[in-house]
């Protein structure tokens, strides 16, 4: 329930496994924190029992016809949430002056705009939305600069490295870093055959060794798009050049990043491969409370396993290298392309290895431009579905 005495949190895509999550911890302390707005595109019913447990004051979903339904399922709860719809009830909620905290756990470029309202509001913006930053990440430095807003991350990778670093940290140079080391599981194929990988099935591609997440994102770990995303996502958040980070697949996906410093240490955050560990430690960031993870028990775990990516198993890693050297917009035409082919391979009309072909084509197609604003990335993002789709249909 939505009170003024305590933090007012808004959770964009409350439904997802992230804002799931979200909600588990913020039920933890509830006399830490309220809900003060949920929001979902298509889980109509699930926002519903969401809204009967936490009563927030906004409820939004995709159009108006979601909204119809969803005032139905509430109208025989004694609730006063009021139901929005569309990007406009999604950035509204986000900047609401009432707003404390924004979780942005919307999947996608759907994110983009909410994502960006809660940062010129000045809000503190937990960032689980990497694809709003990777297509607009000159936007939202611009952005964060005027108006003061703090964005913390939720990615297990960046999380770690937010731990690892001195808060505050002017420069990695200053703080005396050489190197970050970002780590990725390797996902469920790290050891299949390279000549069967054209064979695989969606639910062969989701089904994660270790973490539970939603299908789109489980697809990009098994490309490791997901950490190619994650590496561009670490040079805009942390002000690293490329050559500052560096990829290591470990698959227990217990040491969640590490950082490297020039007198010779290297330091790790570690735990239980549950992303309420993060979530906890942004929304009280810098006090630490009760995630309700089990703490890491090293001895049964055993053992810890490194080693470099293998480029021709995971060529998308190489794609996102290269947007990020490109620049502009570059990173915006990756996401956008993976996006596309990502859904396409979900719904049974591109192989697994067709993925990073169509976003190598279209990135080879569209010129890198400068995002001047919202308009640009926007018409970037457009242009590059549109002719990822092309790839598609001639394929």
């Amino acid at each position: 329930m939505y009170s003024p005495q305590q933090q007012a949190v808004t959770v964009l895509g409350s439904t997802g496994s992230i804002g799931v999550s979200t909600l588990d911890v913020l039920e933890r302390h509830p006399q830490r924190y309220s809900v003060f707005a949920l929001t979902a595109r298509e889980r109509v019913e699930e926002l519903a029992q969401q809204c009967r447990r936490f009563a927030p004051r906004f409820a939004v979903v995709a159009d108006e016809e979601k909204a119809g339904r969803l005032q139905s399922m509430l109208a025989a709860s004694d609730l006063q949430t009021e139901v929005l719809w569309g990007v406009e009830g999604l950035c509204q909620v986000a900047a609401d002056s009432r707003v404390d905290t924004v979780m942005a756990a919307i999947v996608g470029a759907a994110g983009l705009r909410p994502t960006l309202a809660a940062v010129e509001a000045g809000k503190r913006v937990l960032l689980a939305n990497k694809e709003s930053l990777v297509m607009a990440g000159p936007v939202f430095t611009r952005a964060l600069a005027a108006s003061g807003a703090e964005m913390l991350p939720i990615d297990s990778e960046h999380n770690a490295i937010f731990q690892c670093l001195p808060q505050p940290c002017g420069s990695l140079e200053g703080a005396g870093v050489e190197k970050i080391l970002l780590t990725g599981s390797g996902g469920p194929f790290r050891r299949h055959q390279l000549d069967d990988l054209h064979h695989v099935t969606p639910d062969e591609a989701c089904a994660h060794p270790n973490w539970s997440m939603g299908r789109k994102i489980s697809v990009d770990s098994a490309t490791m798009m997901n950490k190619g995303l994650e590496f561009i996502e670490a040079c805009l958040l942390f002000n690293a050049r490329p050559e500052q980070i560096e990829v290591v697949v470990h698959p227990q996906s217990i040491i969640h990043s590490m950082v490297q410093y020039r007198d010779g240490s290297l330091l790790a955050q570690m735990g239980n491969p549950d992303m309420r560990t993060p979530i906890a430690h942004a929304l009280a960031f810098p006090e630490r409370i009760d995630s309700g993870v089990a703490a890491l028990d090293l001895i049964a775990q055993g053992r810890l396993d490194f080693e470099a990516p293998d480029l021709r198993r995971f060529p998308c890693l190489r794609l996102a290298r290269e947007a990020m050297a490109a620049g502009g917009s570059a990173p915006t035409v990756l996401n956008a392309a993976n996006e596309v082919a990502v859904d396409a391979f979900l719904g049974g009309k591109l192989p697994f290895t067709g993925i990073p072909a169509v976003i190598e084509q279209v990135m080879d197609s569209v010129p890198a431009v400068e995002l001047t604003g919202l308009d640009a990335v926007e018409n970037a993002d457009r242009q590059a579905r549109a002719l990822a789709l092309k790839v598609l249909e001639s394929a």
